[in-house]
């Protein structure tokens, strides 16, 4: 069975020149989260809406999230489970604790849940993210249990990186899915 993606966009939506875009238009085995208040999310209402989502899944699913939804992800986990989540692909953890990193209007996903998640999970990173120090991401990867990988300088891997369908993030995909799998 073919494994499916549901992508998570963090603040502000992913645009129409984000990877995460990109992706859903190629991949037909993917399903896009719509949140109702992209701008000044509330906490609960995201894990709430992740939640119907995840209710109806019925094929093995790997969540893919940027930026603030990889907190909602852990949000989401410490509290829920699903035997369809299969993994976590994490991309550019925004750090929720950090007042010099992140904007005020996301301070409600913090503290960032630092534990162990129930599936296998890989964090991608780096070096020169503005929304979250490379060492505090690497703590955070070690803290989930996560794999952790260093794509180099490639800002906060959004629509400013330029990065159209993140030939490199595909494939760090398909190897944690066959890890996984």
């Amino acid at each position: 069975m073919e494994t499916q993606l549901l992508i998570l966009p963090g603040l502000g939506n992913s645009g129409e020149k984000h990877w995460q875009t990109f992706w859903h238009k190629k991949f037909e085995n993917s399903i896009r989260i719509v949140q109702d208040n992209w701008d000044e999310p509330i906490r609960e209402d995201w894990i709430t809406r992740l939640n119907e989502h995840i209710l109806n899944l019925n094929k093995p699913t790997i969540l893919v999230a940027h930026s603030l939804a990889v907190s909602l992800v852990l949000h989401w986990a410490a509290k829920n489970s699903n035997q369809s989540i299969i993994g976590a692909f994490l991309v550019a953890p925004a750090d929720v604790d950090s007042p010099q990193h992140t904007p005020e209007s996301i301070r409600n996903f913090a503290p960032m849940p630092v534990y162990k998640l129930p599936f296998p999970s890989v964090v991608v990173a780096s070096e020169n993210d503005p929304y979250a120090s490379f060492e505090r991401k690497k703590h955070f990867a070690e803290a989930w249990g996560s794999d952790f990988i260093n794509v180099g300088k490639q800002g906060h891997i959004n629509s400013d990186s330029d990065l159209k369908y993140w030939e490199e993030g595909q494939r760090i995909l398909r190897e944690f899915i066959s890890k996984i799998s």
